[in-house]
């Protein structure tokens, strides 16, 4: 049968191709939100395509999943992919993607239960650090000024979110740099950065030797911070954003000739003081309805039989 293996020959043609061409893109950086978008689209298509090559795998393998897969199919449908054709390889694809799939969902599961197991460590001690006061309950978008020598700020998510900031930052951070701090943290919330980066991460984790799995973890942690700079900007202005992420990271030596772990920092700031031009917006829309269509090509691959079928 040939339907599953075009299946994973188009995901692994997805997962080689796409993030080449978005690497030589100039677009991204100057639309990260819909580079977001696409680069879901990319991995929601890749896996896709193993989901259908599984099911389809363990159709042709076992009768019992072939009449719940074609249970109400018409007739000829069935007969048009050519399922009882197949040799032994059939049963072992559709086992080895099933155990690809627990697998990830095992990651997902640990990436998420690490980050709640961080959050509550972090609130226990942020409650130690500033603890309410008599008669007061966590809010959520509660703000909470930490004191701490080093300027920082942060959003804390969960299920009573809410803003943190040192008292360095306050120090440090003049005029509408403040506010242009918390609309950054705030877009990130809004936009729910935090299961993107769960998600990238997890794929990333299980399959560290799928490439297109960690180039979609490193761009995810890169463009949802250009995208929250760009809120915090439409907001506050791009000079006073760029002049807050300095004075948030001066002291981490991310400016100096030798790479950190925050050497995107120097970027972001170059490019909110020298913005690129924005694509328009039939451009925007074409890139995202362009998108849209990638996970819907595996669809189709997988139908074709059935439509000729009943064609």
């Amino acid at each position: 049968m040939m339907v599953p293996a075009a299946l994973l020959l188009l995901g692994a043609l997805a997962a080689v191709v796409a993030p080449r061409l978005l690497a030589r893109a100039d677009w991204p950086d100057r639309e990260p939100v819909v580079a977001l978008w696409v680069w879901q689209c990319v991995v929601a298509a890749v896996l896709l395509c193993c989901a259908l090559s599984m099911t389809l795998s363990a159709a042709a393998a076992w009768q019992a999943v072939r009449g719940h897969v074609f249970a109400g199919a018409p007739h000829g449908v069935a007969e048009a992919y050519a399922l009882r054709a197949t040799g032994p390889w059939a049963a072992a694809t559709a086992v080895t993607l099933a155990c690809a799939g627990a697998w990830s969902g095992a990651m997902l599961v640990r990436e998420v239960v690490r980050a709640r197991a961080r959050r509550r460590r972090s609130r226990a001690q942020l409650l130690v650090q500033a603890p309410l006061l008599p008669g007061e309950e966590p809010m959520r978008g509660r703000l909470v000024v930490l004191e701490g020598e080093r300027a920082d700020a942060w959003w804390l998510p969960g299920a009573a979110p809410g803003l943190v900031v040192t008292t360095e930052a306050l120090r440090r951070l003049k005029g509408r740099q403040l506010d242009a701090v918390l609309a950054h943290e705030r877009g990130h919330a809004l936009a729910r950065h935090d299961w993107l980066l769960h998600c990238s991460g997890a794929l990333a984790g299980g399959f560290p030797q799928v490439p297109v799995f960690a180039a979609f973890r490193d761009e995810m942690h890169r463009l949802v911070e250009l995208s929250a700079d760009d809120m915090a900007s439409r907001r506050h202005g791009r000079l006073t954003t760029a002049l807050a992420l300095v004075e948030l990271n001066e002291d981490r030596g991310v400016f100096g000739p030798s790479p950190t772990p925050h050497a995107h920092v120097p970027q972001r700031g170059h490019r909110l003081l020298a913005p690129p031009d924005r694509l328009t917006a039939a451009r925007r829309l074409g890139l995202t309805a362009t998108a849209a269509l990638v996970p819907v090509v595996p669809v189709l691959v997988a139908f074709v039989p059935g439509l000729r079928a009943l064609g």
